[in-house]
């Protein structure tokens, strides 16, 4: 069976080249990702023998053009400072996990923008493997901006809000 880190690793490798299929099989365990079509699947045979990795390359679609959104002016300057302000204090995800903003569906969310904080102040859970690990602010201040959506995975070390610290 793969573990998830070697999917993502094989998803970025596949995803940074120029083909449009890939198929891996090791152990009786099998990934196929295909680029165009959205397709990820992991299928697990009970077969023992080991194959080597197969790759095949269909013909290349054509290309997608980025579409960008046209830009107010008036929204320009409020997008811009989250991000970049090295002022502003980023609490990070210290794991792998689904992000909840929330104890449970019903529940109002731990804290929204413009709410303070103190070092010890719940701001969300990060549940990996049926686990919940409420992370806490570790920095007193106000709630600037709130990088990820409720039920977002997140990665390891992956920004989750910027607070303004006091």
């Amino acid at each position: 069976m793969f573990k998830i880190q070697e999917i993502r690793e094989i998803i970025k490798l596949v995803d940074s080249s120029s083909i449009d299929e890939f198929v891996y099989e090791v152990d009786g365990a099998k990934v196929k990702l295909k680029k165009n079509g959205v397709v990820v699947t992991e299928t697990v045979a009970p077969k023992k023998e080991v194959a080597a990795p197969v790759v095949q390359q269909s013909a290349p679609a054509a290309p997608v053009a980025p579409v960008a959104a046209p830009v107010k002016a008036e929204e320009a300057p409020a997008a811009a400072p989250a991000n970049n302000d090295p002022s502003l204090h980023k609490i990070v995800s210290p794991m792998v996990g689904t992000f909840y903003q929330s104890p449970n569906p019903d529940s109002p969310a731990y804290v929204k923008v413009g709410d303070k904080v103190g070092n010890e102040t719940i701001v969300c859970i990060v549940e990996a493997m049926k686990l919940f690990n409420e992370i806490e602010a570790e920095v007193q201040g106000e709630i600037v901006e709130i990088l990820v959506k409720d039920g977002e995975l997140v990665e390891y070390g992956q920004p989750l809000f910027l607070v303004k610290a006091e």
